[in-house]
């Protein structure tokens, strides 16, 4: 004789075969038992944005979720939006640099050769930037002449000093004497010196700077003149070079196979740089 319990008919409140079938056939597509009150609640929801529809009965997307195409879309936008920031700010940059060029070439203000220094100028193929610190002493079209001074705090030695200064003297001058009203630029380059004389940078990506005294290092002057037979020629005088860069400078250029004007001419500017 075994133990349990036997039920020989179905527990209460349960649906009869009948009742089911008879269930089931009122049941839309969407498992709504009531089709007008589903489409109702469907509109509702689009129209609201209330809710998320879900179709359980649906071969396309049963749980309503749509989450990775959604992921897909925003990455999409978000690399388009990225990508087209990096060419404005290209496009931008590029036009300020443009702007500030012509601007010296045909507007030569205080303000105009500070919003160079500060932004750059094109040479070359690229632009060329200049020392966070400067000043501008003179920038005038009826004189004729721009002066201005710069701190070098990135270069390590009087030799990368000198090239720097040469480099942006240069794009500065060039630039600036394109003004029909300009002949004279006088581009004077300062560092910071330590107690020993040694030049000093600014250190941890040039968040600290050289706190020793700024003292003159070099000046580059600049000049335009018109020969008789019309040809245009840009001159650079270097003064302001002490006796140890000149002598760095005399091994980077003299060698042995030079002549003896070669070093008569050194020599002579050497002289010169003193006075």
């Amino acid at each position: 004789m075994g133990s349990g319990y036997y039920f020989d008919r179905p527990p209460r409140n349960s649906l009869s075969a009948e009742e089911a079938e008879e269930l089931f056939a009122k049941v839309d597509n969407s498992g709504h038992t009531n089709a007008k009150r589903a489409e109702k609640q469907r509109k509702r929801r689009k129209e609201f944005g209330h809710g998320v529809e879900v179709d359980p009965l649906s071969s396309d997307d049963p749980s309503g979720s749509n989450v990775g195409t959604v992921i897909k879309r925003v990455s999409i936008v978000l690399v388009a939006c990225i990508a087209a920031s990096i060419v404005f700010i290209m496009w931008y940059s590029g036009k300020a640099l443009s702007e500030n060029t012509a601007n010296l070439s045909s507007n030569v203000t205080v303000r105009t050769v500070a919003d160079a220094l500060r932004g750059g100028v094109e040479w070359g193929n690229g632009f060329t930037q200049f020392p966070q610190d400067f000043s501008v002493q003179e920038a005038d079209q009826n004189t004729g002449r721009i002066e201005v001074t710069v701190i070098d705090t990135t270069s390590k030695n009087a030799l990368m000093c000198f090239s720097n200064g040469q480099i942006q003297s240069t794009a500065f001058s060039v630039s600036s004497l394109l003004n029909p009203q300009i002949d004279t630029v006088i581009y004077h380059v300062h560092v910071h010196r330590d107690a020993e004389r040694n030049i000093q940078r600014a250190s941890f990506f040039g968040f600290f700077m050289p706190t020793g005294e700024v003292s003159p290092f070099t000046t580059f002057i600049w000049t335009k003149t018109t020969g008789t037979d019309g040809q245009v020629r840009l001159n650079c005088t270097v003064t302001g070079v002490d006796d140890e860069l000149q002598d760095t400078l005399r091994k980077q250029i003299v060698n042995e196979s030079t002549n003896s004007d070669s070093e008569t001419q050194l020599t002579e500017s050497k002289a010169s740089s003193r006075h």
